[in-house]
């Protein structure tokens, strides 16, 4: 067997002469520096330097050379390709160096423009008061009770000693949803509810003695918008029932309201009133908040608060009916309680001297934002 001829010239191969190198990577280096953005140089470096590019072909061609000439093959497409990939890393550096100066500046922020542009929003005073009021019994024990707005007809008044033929209960006062149903009329109707006291004859009815609740809620009656009466307002209830309540009692928890919510030397007074679902019944006034009493009597000094009276009135109140714990299962010989109930929008017109209702329901920002927040 004859040795391997190794004499012979090596067999010159079109992609491997010096011209042809010099030709490709030149060609590559001009792309590299005519792209303008990051994705054009990568399109560049996969037509200059990937697997099909004409350096990549031109390298495997080596492999079909020769030994005699592989060597010298090798260093001339080496550094052909060595110097292709200096230039692509070069472009990068120069592009990413761009692109990172361009979002310097097209996303830099004025930390300099004022932080409170867009204004601070508030609690709807309603909201607030209420929530105020709530906490004030809370802090005493009692707890928040809720109940459905859409309200069976016989929570809302039956249980309440409602007799069938109440005033409250014609069209012109409530709102009815669904009238009686049955021939007969026996099964109640549906309403929207006119107090928050159906929350008590539901809570009676849900818990063993004592309860000790307060109601916070919304109410509708058919009353016309203007400035002083609104058909959709709201009502804050409270409810204690236990073993020997008094009037005393009920006179205690409404001086400690009042007081923590108006100050500590403001005082209470009961009239005597009627009310179905209390017997006896009162309606509470506190002293003016504004005047301590001091302008009765002084017309050079009027008040505008309680128009000089010395007192304002906060709602009705008195011992719970004993029919009204019968028909809500609480046995009136062991177990009496007191309720009392006001208006929220009643005391905030007090309180901040709102001079027209319709402000509280119009969802004018510019009259709730004075009222800040709360926490």
């Amino acid at each position: 067997m004859s040795a391997p001829n190794k004499s012979y010239d090596p067999v010159e191969v079109e992609a491997l002469k010096p011209e042809e190198i010099e030709r490709m990577r030149d060609e590559a280096l001009a792309a590299f520096a005519a792209a303008d953005s990051l994705d054009a140089l990568q399109e560049a470096k996969v037509a200059h330097t990937g697997g099909t590019s004409p350096l990549a072909l031109a390298n495997r061609e080596i492999g079909a050379l020769p030994p005699q000439a592989k060597a010298a093959a090798g260093k001339l497409v080496g550094q052909a390709r060595g110097a292709v990939s200096k230039a692509l890393a070069a472009r990068q550096s120069e592009l990413e160096a761009d692109r990172d100066a361009r979002v310097l500046v097209e996303e830099a922020v004025d930390v300099t423009l004022p932080y409170d542009r867009v204004p601070v929003g508030a609690r709807h005073p309603l909201t607030t008061f209420m929530e105020r009021v709530a906490d004030v019994f809370v802090s005493m024990g009692y707890e928040v009770a809720e109940g459905p707005e859409v309200e069976a007809e016989w929570f809302n008044f039956d249980a309440l000693n409602f007799t069938p033929d109440h005033p409250a209960r014609q069209m012109q006062d409530t709102f009815f949803v669904e009238g009686p149903k049955g021939t007969t009329g026996d099964e109640s109707g549906v309403v929207l509810r006119t107090h928050t006291s159906p929350v008590q004859a539901r809570s009676m009815l849900d818990r063993e003695p004592p309860v000790y609740i307060v109601c916070p809620g919304r109410v509708y009656r058919t009353d016309e918008l203007d400035a002083t009466h609104t058909p959709v307002f709201h009502q804050i209830e409270l409810l204690a029932i236990d073993e020997g309540l008094t009037m005393a009692d009920l006179k205690g928890t409404m001086d400690h309201m009042v007081q923590s919510l108006f100050g500590p030397d403001m005082k209470t007074r009961l009239r005597p009133n009627y009310f179905p679902f209390t017997e006896p019944s009162a309606e509470m006034d506190m002293l003016c908040y504004v005047c301590k009493g001091t302008s009765v009597g002084h017309p050079d000094r009027p008040c505008r608060t309680c128009s000089s009276e010395g007192w304002i009135e906060l709602g009705g109140c008195g011992m719970v009916n004993p029919r009204v714990l019968v028909a809500c299962g609480v046995d009136p010989e062991k177990y009496s309680g007191f309720a009392f109930g006001f208006g929220i929008e009643r005391m905030l017109m007090f309180r901040h001297n709102v001079e027209d209702m319709r402000d509280m329901v119009e969802g004018d920002v510019r009259f709730t934002r004075p009222f800040g927040m709360e926490i």
